[in-house]
């Protein structure tokens, strides 16, 4: 299994004057990026790797009536390969309204799947305010409020791997702000807006993470 969180923190809510607080699993544990564990996602180490549950981040704001997710996977990769759809991987979005980082008042599990035509179309479980929605994946698909969209998509992370190696190897800050490996690289996601009057009623803080597992064993 892979689970990706990422702290937001307090400071996107003073910032905005919201006092909503996106706080994505900021307690310590598992965590993954882009590649890894290594043993099963990196190419360089495993010459099958698993792309497709591979979390690559999972981004979250908020606006004054919505919260947005972006949950990213199979990536990166070059620009002229397709997006990734594995209908044998399970993928839960999980949103916690308390400070609970176990047990998620909305675990959203999606999967991928093909129609008789071979149409690949995407399948939402537990969404807030929705249930089940289903439909075509570059789409998207709305429903009380909700809009939810899974395609390819520009790699939005940003990162100087080779100043980083740079660093590693001399010990010195080698790093250039304009010197972005994942430039020019796009990546698979699943992007949802959902109006926050359906998370519940005061709620003030939300506690975001997400996790893969395959069918027939997890990673």
């Amino acid at each position: 299994m892979t689970r990706k969180g990422k702290y937001l923190g307090g400071g996107l809510a003073a910032l905005l004057a919201i006092p909503l607080i996106v706080a994505v699993a900021d307690r310590g544990g598992f965590a993954a990026d882009h590649l890894d564990p290594p043993a099963r996602t990196d190419a360089a180490v495993d010459p099958t790797p698993d792309r497709a549950a591979d979390i690559t981040d999972i981004y979250a704001w908020h606006t004054a009536d919505n919260l947005i997710i972006a949950f990213n996977f199979a990536g990166p990769q070059a620009t002229n390969l397709p997006a990734v759809y594995d209908r044998n991987v399970l993928y839960t979005l999980n949103i916690s309204t308390s400070d609970s980082v176990t047990n998620p008042a909305f675990p959203i599990r999606f999967r991928f799947g093909t129609d008789a035509a071979g149409n690949v179309g995407i399948r939402l479980e537990n969404v807030p305010g929705v249930g089940t929605i289903e439909g075509p994946v570059e789409t998207t698909l709305s429903r009380n409020g909700v809009q939810i969209r899974a395609g390819l998509y520009d790699d939005p992370f940003f990162f100087d791997l080779q100043g980083f190696k740079q660093t590693q190897s001399t010990g010195t800050l080698s790093f250039d702000n304009k010197r972005n490996f994942f430039a020019g690289q796009n990546l698979t996601g699943v992007v949802l807006q959902i109006p926050r009057a359906l998370l519940g009623t005061n709620v003030q803080k939300v506690r975001i993470w997400g996790d893969t597992a395959r069918f027939g064993g997890q990673i």
